[in-house]
Parts: C-alpha cells; sequence; structure tokens
C-alpha cells in the first residue's frame, strides 16, 4: 500500500527520476510545466530517459539542445510545442488510437517507473481531483512505480473518473499557477459557411462529438434552433457553454450517461475552467470509456465532427501527418468515425477548407507522398466544405470523385476532373 501524501521539495520530486526511466507527463491544460522545467535542469545528471505523453501544453525544453542529450520523446499526439523534434532525432511518434493507449500501461507494453501530474489539493476526505484532463493519466497513475503530483489550488475539481485518493501520490509539490488556457479566435466567412452546412445535418436529439478550433465553433454557433442534443466526445471548450446556458445541449436522449455531459480533456478559458468546477453536470471519465466504440455507438445519432489535412479522390483522409512530416496524431477520429457509423441514425462528419492558406485544394487526386491514412475510404461517410457536403458511403470510386469535385474550390474543379479522367476514365 502506498505511504499518504508526502509533500516534498521541487528538487527531491524530480530527483526520483533516474536514468533509464520511462517518465508519463500528464498533458493539455493540466501539463505539470514545474515538475517538467525542473526535471529538465537535471539533464548533466541524467541519460536515456525515455518521456511519454500525448498532446501538452507549454515550452516543452526536453525536446530541445542541451536537454535532448538527456531525454527522448514518444508521443502519442504531437503538438506544436514537439513537432519539430519529433520530426528529427529528438522524439518519436507512436501511431494508436486515442481508445487503446491505456492498454500499453495497463497490459506493460510500456511500463512506467514515474509518473508527473498535477492535481487539486485533498479535500477532507483525501481526494485529489485530477481536474480537466483524465485521459490517459488515470492509467498512467495506476500503473507507475511512483507518482509525482504538483497540488495545486487552481485545478478545478471535476466530477467522473478523475479523483484519486492523496494516497495513490507518492511525492507531492505544493505550486500555485493558473492552469493552461486558451481563447477561441473568430471563425472565418469560410469556416462560418462550413459550419452552417454540417449543422445541417444535426438532427434534434443527436450525441455530439467534436473538437476545439473555428469550425466546430462555428458549427454550435449555428445550433440554436435545436433541441435536446447531447454531448459524448473526447474534448470540449467554450463553444459549449452557450449552448448548455439556452437549454439546447441536455442530454435527455443520450442512452449513455442520460443527461450528462461526457468529455476525457477541456481546453478552454477561466470561464470554461469555472464552469466544470465540481459540477455533476460534467463528467470527466478515461479516453478508454470515452471512445470505446460499443459505448460510443450506443448513444443515438451521434454525430462526430472531425477534420482533415487533405482528403483524395477516393475519400482517404489524412489528419496527422503534411506527406511524411508528422503534424499531429491519429487521437480520436477513427474511435468516433466508427463509433457514430454504428450509432443508430448517426453520422461521421470530416470538415474542412476546401484549400491551404496557400490556395492549395485539400482536396487532392493523390496524398502526399507518404502520408499518413487517418481514416480509411472505407470508413468515411459525409465530407463538408464551404461548397456543401457529399455523403460517400455506398459510392463507387468513380462516383466519390465526382462527388468531392462538386464540393472542392472552383479553382481546383478543372483539374481535378482532368485527373479523375486520367484514373478512372482512360483506356
Amino acid at each position: 500500500m502506498k505511504t499518504p501524501l508526502k509533500i516534498v521539495s521541487i528538487d527531491e520530486a524530480v530527483g526520483i527520476v533516474k536514468s533509464g526511466d520511462r517518465v508519463f507527463f500528464q498533458g493539455a491544460a493540466m501539463t505539470p510545466n514545474y515538475l517538467i522545467d525542473q526535471l529538465c535542469e537535471r539533464y548533466n545528471e541524467l541519460e536515456n530517459v525515455e518521456i511519454v505523453q500525448i498532446h501538452t501544453d507549454g515550452s516543452a525544453p526536453y525536446i530541445n539542445e542541451p536537454y535532448n542529450k538527456a531525454f527522448k520523446l514518444y508521443s502519442f499526439f504531437v503538438g506544436a510545442n514537439v513537432r519539430k523534434g519529433v520530426n528529427s532525432n529528438s522524439g518519436d511518434y507512436i501511431p494508436i488510437f486515442l481508445s487503446e493507449i491505456h492498454w500499453l500501461f495497463r497490459r506493460g507494453i510500456l511500463p512506467l517507473d514515474v509518473a508527473f501530474i498535477q492535481v487539486s489539493p485533498p479535500d477532507k476526505h483525501g481526494y485529489c481531483s485530477l481536474g480537466v484532463s483524465v485521459d490517459i493519466t488515470l492509467p498512467a497513475i495506476q500503473k507507475a512505480k511512483k507518482v509525482v503530483a504538483l497540488i495545486n489550488p487552481r485545478v478545478p475539481r471535476t466530477h467522473g473518473d478523475g479523483i484519486i485518493h492523496s494516497s495513490q501520490i507518492d511525492f507531492a509539490v505544493n505550486h500555485v499557477q493558473s492552469i493552461h488556457s486558451t481563447i477561441a479566435g473568430e471563425p472565418s466567412e469560410i469556416e462560418h459557411k462550413i459550419g452552417k452546412h454540417v449543422a445541417g445535418l444535426i438532427e434534434d436529439g443527436a450525441t455530439l462529438q467534436m473538437g476545439i478550433g473555428n469550425i466546430p465553433n462555428a458549427v454550435l454557433h449555428n445550433l440554436g434552433n435545436h433541441r435536446r442534443l447531447g454531448i459524448h466526445t473526447e474534448m470540449f471548450s467554450d463553444g459549449l457553454l452557450p449552448l448548455v446556458e439556452k437549454g439546447i445541449i441536455t442530454g435527455e436522449e443520450k442512452e449513455i450517461k442520460t443527461g450528462k455531459i461526457v468529455t476525457t480533456f477541456a481546453i478552454g478559458s477561466q470561464k470554461l475552467y469555472d464552469f466544470v468546477d465540481d459540477n455533476p453536470l460534467v463528467h470527466f471519465k478515461e479516453a478508454g470509456y470515452t471512445n470505446d466504440t460499443s459505448i460510443i455507438k450506443r448513444n443515438p445519432k451521434v454525430t462526430a465532427i472531425n477534420s482533415a489535412i487533405e482528403i483524395d479522390l477516393t475519400g482517404q483522409v489524412c489528419a496527422d501527418t503534411i506527406g511524411d512530416y508528422q503534424y499531429s496524431g491519429v487521437g480520436g477520429q477513427m474511435d468516433f468515425i466508427r463509433g457514430a457509423s454504428l450509432s443508430e441514425g448517426g453520422k461521421p462528419i470530416i470538415a474542412l477548407p476546401s484549400i491551404t492558406k496557400n490556395g492549395l485544394s485539400k482536396i487532392v487526386p493523390h496524398l502526399k507522398y507518404g502520408a499518413g491514412i487517418t481514416t480509411t475510404r472505407a470508413h468515411v461517410h459525409y465530407i463538408a466544405t464551404e461548397y456543401g457536403v457529399v455523403n460517400l458511403f455506398g459510392k463507387s470510386l468513380k462516383q466519390r470523385a465526382k462527388e468531392l469535385i462538386s464540393i472542392a474550390h472552383p479553382d481546383h474543379r478543372e483539374l481535378l476532373e482532368k485527373e479523375m479522367w486520367e484514373r478512372f476514365y482512360k483506356v
């Protein structure tokens, strides 16, 4: 049995990491940067320390010189702070569904020596909250040999799976600091058009999954006349709050946790964190639950809205690489695409602008050399751009190409039609 909560100095806390250890970092808004930064200062004392994580916020010094002499990152999802390092010798990417990462820990495939986390102070019963990032942190805590925690009074106390007893923490450091926040930008005219098209697919009583960004926010902005919507998602942000306040999101038709907003992490403004703090309406569950297809599909009319970097004329979706450059990760896209497909009345949707910021078409004859296929053409259903929505389910290769060209940017349709002819019709 683990000992009760032990408050130590920061030096003692990070000092438990030894050469050759594998260390887990909690991510997103809950990234324990104070611990991480102090650990990195030990780079001259350590070697071959392996770091595993999903997306983190903050500077991530361990990926850069001189710290990368001691640390090597293996990331399950690549954020901007580690992107350059992962595409060099400082790190690497592990392709995996978000729903399955927990098995790497629980089945001993990636044994953990130390887990770095951030939690709320213990309540009168000795329980701390993992705040707004339960995701893969819970199984990491359960299987790590040692758990080191920042005790931060600014961490929201959230309901669901993310409640751990202080006896599960081996070393704790008191530290007061705001958790990471982000303010969403204003959607562009193109994003508003996409949002309107996608909102037109959403039925009353649907269960929604969507991520962070301008397109999801544009979709949410267009749901003011909808009713009885539910949320079962891997993450959410501020765009959801107005719909809760207006009584549009009620969850009353959900099969799984009726009436509750179910998520595995959240990131946004302080208003969002105040909303989830001690709010029994929101249940933070581990990713092995939220992203489990067998659970997702039990909700009615699951409408999953995801994005892409490019889509080829047969419907292959690349959402995590730019050619062979690792940009992000598989994440939960396939978990929810499949879950929505199997849900009664469900709609899996890929939404994206028709062109890049440089004017290049995102609907392409062939994916770039080295591109990863995130969602296969056998899984894809709805595709939305600012020029409309098509449903590729049950369509042949030639039919798909014609449908996708119809929602491509007009400046690129002629070339796409030529490529379609060369591929499918020229004898």
